[in-house]
């Protein structure tokens, strides 16, 4: 009863209630939670990656998309910039639980924490995260 006070008109204001005694609903809990470390997987099969590279940089942010039919990998999830570029795919070692949690209409996407250029492959670390 502590979180409950008295308003200017007698009545007791609890703790959602603004200014007036007015209901006000808070926002819901929103959080990013850290789930695997990863890599890009494909990269060196992305036409145009070698432009591509120098606009991926450390913290940007990679959208997941799940690509059902693709014909070598049911649970592929295609690893796309934000501006809509595909850089490659979440490997298939690691995809199991991330398509079921996607299928399931969970939100997943990446977060680029290192990239390095190996031989003629460009290595994209990734952070993968649930937003929950």
């Amino acid at each position: 009863m502590s979180e409950l006070v008295k308003s200017e008109g007698g009545s007791l204001v609890g703790l959602f209630h603004g200014k007036g005694g007015d209901l006000a609903i808070g926002k819901p809990f929103e959080r990013d939670i850290f789930l695997f470390d990863t890599h890009v997987a494909g990269t060196s099969y992305v036409e145009g990656i070698e432009e591509l590279e120098p606009h991926l940089n450390a913290g940007d942010t990679l959208d997941f998309f799940r690509e059902p039919d693709n014909p070598y990998d049911n649970r592929a999830i295609v690893i796309r910039n934000t501006d809509g570029v595909k850089i490659g795919y979440v490997p298939k070692a690691d995809n199991v639980v991330f398509s079921r949690l996607m299928d399931a209409g969970k939100l997943l996407f990446g977060r680029i924490s290192a990239k390095q250029t190996q031989g003629n492959w460009l290595k994209i670390d990734i952070k993968v995260f649930l937003h929950e």
